[in-house]
């Protein structure tokens, strides 16, 4: 009933003036503020310093500087396998699977439209139509940089303007079709395998979203707007498995969009499981032709 509740009030509640309201409340260098904010979520998430390239809370210079701190070189290794499809940000499983009718799985009750989420393209949205999905919530509590899960070539960035509801878990099973109404960031890839997505969602208090390419994205105007990286923008963009690929000032969640049969996730991963950046979330799908060689029977 209480989570019901709060994502009752939420429908109500003035998302992007609350919003900008934390923006300027955490960009604060008043020494006694920021340093007692931040101090504040270090001791309530139990937030593990030690992995942080500066430890010193007093060093950062307003609260989203640490929200965003960078870690120790080798926190995060990735996997040996180059094959391996790495979580993009450190967090929990919220929910993975197969997108199943152009429709993906919310929670308990709730699924989504893939076209809505990627901003109404219909083209688009065949291209991942039959294929899989991961979310990832971030709390704050965890490292709050977005990585590539697998080295690709940026093709387009989408800015959907939308409200900011809360991500959590109560909110997520209350509020229907959430993660396609949440402003959001989407940007596309073309890999080895096929085009992958990687979506970045704005929840309430989230001051901003940015990108390696673009840095601050806001929404300047309410209405879609779409950038193109292809041949003719003059911009090649391409980064390696595990490279940064965005950051969220504040908590929110990421998904992750490959098209039928490029990949297969791990069966370990379940709703709920905790998970660190560049964990192997999945692996690259054995091609038909791979199979073929395979299965092909030996000579004598």
């Amino acid at each position: 009933m209480k989570e019901k509740l709060f994502a009752g009030v939420q429908h109500i509640l003035p998302h992007h003036l609350i919003s900008r309201a934390v923006h300027c409340f955490v960009e604060s260098k008043t020494g006694w503020l920021k340093n007692g904010l931040i101090r504040r979520i270090v001791n309530h998430y139990d937030v593990d310093m030690s992995e942080a390239q500066d430890e010193r809370i007093e060093s950062y210079a307003n609260f989203n500087e640490f929200f965003t701190r960078p870690l120790k070189e080798g926190a995060r290794p990735l996997p040996e396998d180059p094959q391996a499809i790495v979580s993009p940000a450190d967090g929990a499983v919220s929910q993975i699977g197969n997108i199943n009718n152009g429709r993906i799985f919310q929670a308990k009750g709730h699924d989504y439209s893939l076209i809505e989420l990627l901003g109404g393209d219909v083209e688009l949205g065949q291209e991942f139509m039959g294929g899989k999905f991961a979310t990832i919530y971030l709390s704050p509590r965890d490292y709050h940089r977005v990585h590539i899960p697998q080295a690709g070539k940026l093709r387009r960035m989408i800015h959907v303007p939308g409200r900011l509801f809360s991500v959590n878990q109560g909110t997520v099973e209350n509020i229907p079709s959430l993660f396609a109404r949440n402003e959001r960031v989407v940007s596309i890839f073309d890999t080895e395998q096929g085009p992958m997505a990687v979506i970045m969602v704005g929840a309430i208090i989230v001051a901003s979203i940015e990108t390696v390419w673009a840095g601050l994205v806001t929404p300047q105007r309410r209405q879609i707007r779409s950038f193109d990286y292809g041949a003719t923008s003059g911009q090649d963009i391409e980064l390696k498995r595990g490279e940064e690929l965005g950051r969220f000032k504040l908590g929110s969640t990421a998904i992750v969009l490959f098209g039928k049969d490029q990949v297969d996730w791990l069966e370990s991963w379940q709703a709920g499981s905790p998970i660190k950046m560049g964990e192997a979330l999945g692996k690259i799908a054995p091609s038909e032709q791979s199979d073929k060689i395979k299965n092909q029977p030996v000579a004598e």
